[in-house]
């Protein structure tokens, strides 16, 4: 099977959601099932539903952790030898030539990216354009959203 990439915080993020998921998230679901089943008629009982519905969202979620968790390769940043190119992992303070904002994005895997935590994938045409460049280095982005254009101010590799 193919390895997946995970940054180190990132493996321990999804052991920890793992974690809540088996011990807190499924027992309480499996009670609800219980107490639904308790009010009697399953065809029309939408609490009963409900809480199946959930379960194999649940359950699915576990199953999709444990094989990207079990087919991780977890890559520490830090002993990487990066020698100030943006790499996988890194953080990269980028300012947008159109808009003349800056952001920050770090490079993980597709798995743990959260746009929300500024984590964007490696896969993301923004990472694709990214991986290799230096600081003061710009960086052409082929978006569905059309062209965009970024310089690399910062690399962090933390």
């Amino acid at each position: 099977m193919k390895q997946i990439p995970l940054t180190a915080a990132g493996a321990e993020r999804l052991k920890g959601e793992l974690k809540e998921l088996k011990t807190v998230k499924r027992p309480a679901v499996i009670e609800a099932i219980a107490v639904a089943r308790d009010h009697g008629d399953l065809k029309e009982n939408a609490e009963y539903h409900a809480a199946r519905e959930e379960q194999g969202f649940i359950e699915g979620r576990i199953a999709e952790l444990e094989a990207a968790l079990s087919n991780a390769q977890i890559i520490d940043v830090t002993t990487l030898g990066n020698a100030g190119r943006v790499v996988f992992g890194c953080t990269v303070e980028l300012f947008d030539v159109a808009s003349e904002g800056e952001v920050t994005y770090q490079i993980v895997g597709d798995i743990e990216a959260d746009i929300s935590q500024n984590r964007i994938a490696i896969s993301s045409p923004i990472a694709r354009a990214l991986i290799g460049k230096e600081e003061g280095e710009e960086a052409i982005v082929e978006a569905p959203g059309g062209t965009m254009e970024y310089a690399i101010t910062a690399i962090h590799y933390k």
